[in-house]
């Protein structure tokens, strides 16, 4: 199955997109991300840091760019289908497409490959009251 932001944004909530991108990774298992000069080079290049930019921008710096879900540390980018290291070595193009990425949490991020949605953070909800938008009175 390929994941894709387009069909992303058309889930609209927190639990049903973590659903969707849910992986199950084995632990152990050699990824990319096992390599760690291959690793460290891809994700200090300049194009992935551009990247790395425009794609929390564009989700608005929240945690599967659910409103309600803001991101208070720093944010990850996660490829929605893994990469693999000859993805990288033969510079594949869709591993830099904007399409297959979204932010996510640390927290959030760990769940959606080792599948503990136990740690998963509910939704910062402010109960409105009447005046709470009224400016001190002395």
């Amino acid at each position: 199955m390929i994941r894709s932001y387009q069909e992303l944004i058309t889930i609209p909530e927190f639990e049903d997109r973590f659903r969707y991108l849910s992986v199950l990774s084995d632990i152990g298992i050699a990824t990319f991300g096992f390599e760690r000069s291959l690793n460290q080079r891809f994700y200090t290049s300049r194009e992935w840091r551009q990247l790395r930019h425009h794609v929390i921008a564009r989700d608005e710096g929240l945690d599967l760019g659910v409103p309600g879900y803001e991101i208070r540390t720093k944010p990850i980018i996660h490829h929605m289908n893994p990469i693999t290291r000859e993805q990288v070595v033969h510079g594949d193009e869709s591993i830099l497409d904007p399409d297959f990425l979204i932010t996510t949490s640390l927290r959030t991020h760990n769940a959606i490959h080792y599948g503990d949605d136990r740690n998963l953070r509910e939704p910062f909800v402010v109960e409105r009251r009447h005046g709470d938008t009224t400016p001190w009175r002395r």
